[in-house]
């Protein structure tokens, strides 16, 4: 899913209004095991990200960071829980700060990029 990364950049650069905000998380297979400075550089190396890329964090559990148990609780998803299923769950916020839509892992930014206009219009 990784390749995911140049679908937000472009989503992030396209003129729509949207500001792309990444939170790497090791939580799911151990798949950002690096430093915050060692995932900015890869995702910069190999997909020439230019939108935010904070600190590593736990969107889960008991050290699940507060703005994650927010947004779960927005919008707390189709399964038995509201936990974050995977790496690269995306959550829509409009610019009133309401959680208009959470989409899973699989969802390419190239499918919401095409529902932009009906979730924010």
């Amino acid at each position: 899913m990784t390749p995911q990364y140049a679908g937000l950049r472009a989503l992030h650069r396209d003129d729509n209004g949207v500001q792309v905000l990444a939170f790497p998380c090791n939580q799911f297979g151990g798949q950002e095991p690096g430093t915050a400075e060692e995932i900015r550089a890869f995702v910069n190396e190999n997909y020439e990200v230019d939108f935010p890329m904070f600190a590593k964090i736990d969107v889960n559990g008991d050290k699940a960071a507060d703005l994650y148990e927010w947004l779960k609780a927005q919008q707390p998803g189709d399964g038995p829980s509201a936990d974050v299923t995977w790496n690269f769950e995306k959550f829509l916020v409009d610019a009133n700060g309401e959680v208009v839509e959470r989409f899973g892992p699989m969802a390419s930014p190239e499918e919401i990029g095409e529902r932009l206009s009906n979730l924010l219009g």
